[in-house]
């Protein structure tokens, strides 16, 4: 399979989908008829997440070696270092490499819910910096790195520049390129890439994308992550949110408009954050003619 910066070599703009792990046996079953769908539109690569903490990572490793090996398509594991030592996340990293998975998705990670309250010791990670650092120190240029970026700033970190500076050290750690966290203004995107400009950041910067199916879902999410809701989405969404069908026909033409308007202006593509659904990504997609 080809890592993802072998990818970029040959195509300026890609596409690619995002997927997590479900909790059933129905749920992982329903998955697998949905990546099969999803690879009929021709991904460029799929990434998979997995629980705070390291929750349910075998599944997501085994999602992402099965999409490799049936579908043929480059797939992106998660790898989080919150609650492993150093120790620990080299062992994982042998799992991987092992498993013929040569791109990972480099992150600090959430703790999980029944352990709030951890803090980084001696022997464990604090910034996902370092995560990318030791993965190159360990395995050299095995693996395709891949980092989250944060287009309206981290949400422990809302400084926008000095959020800018730690994206920028990541990649002189080793990281190739970056998925930002979903965002609905346009604008802190091709702000955000202005920023990593004028740092002489050069890598891919690939806009992840949310399209809105459920707005009071998206309201309880976008409290944990730090997005910012526009005025003009709440001034559509608020009206029509107690319907199910106009929400998402109203979500999917504000995607489709939304990443319109991205690769227009220079996007290197798109990632979807599709929870683990065909639609409303296939109706975008077919709007674009992307």
């Amino acid at each position: 399979m080809f890592k993802v910066p072998e990818i970029f070599k040959t195509k300026n703009k890609t596409l690619s989908f995002e997927l997590f792990p479900p909790k059933t046996d129905k749920g992982y079953q329903n998955l697998l008829n949905t990546i099969a769908r999803l690879c009929e539109l021709k991904p460029d690569f799929f990434s998979c997440t997995y629980g705070a903490g390291g929750g349910s990572r075998d599944k997501t490793l085994d999602i992402v070696q099965m999409i490799q090996e049936k579908h043929q398509t480059s797939a992106v594991a998660h790898l989080t270092c919150v609650c492993h030592t150093r120790n620990e996340i080299k062992s994982i990293l042998e799992n991987i490499k092992d498993r013929g998975i040569s791109n990972v998705l480099a992150l600090r990670g959430d703790p999980p819910v029944d352990n709030p309250d951890w803090t980084p010791g001696d022997e464990n990670f604090v910034f996902s910096y370092e995560l990318v650092a030791f993965i190159r120190e360990l395995f050299g240029e095995h693996f395709g790195i891949g980092v989250a970026g944060f287009p309206e700033g981290h949400i422990l970190c809302p400084d926008l520049n000095r959020d800018a500076r730690f994206l920028k050290n990541k990649i002189n750690q080793g990281a190739d390129y970056i998925i930002t966290q979903l965002f609905f203004d346009n604008q802190v995107y091709f702000d955000y890439l202005n920023r990593l400009q004028e740092l002489n950041v050069t890598a891919r910067v690939i806009p992840g994308i949310l399209p809105i199916t459920n707005y009071q879902g998206l309201l309880k999410f976008i409290h944990t992550c730090g997005t910012v809701l526009p005025q003009k989405v709440i001034d559509i969404f608020e009206p029509i949110q107690d319907d199910p069908q106009k929400t998402f026909q109203a979500g999917l033409d504000f995607a489709a408009a939304q990443c319109e308007e991205l690769l227009a202006g220079g996007a290197p593509g798109l990632h979807f954050y599709t929870l683990n659904k065909i639609e409303p990504v296939k109706s975008i997609l077919a709007q674009l003619h992307y």
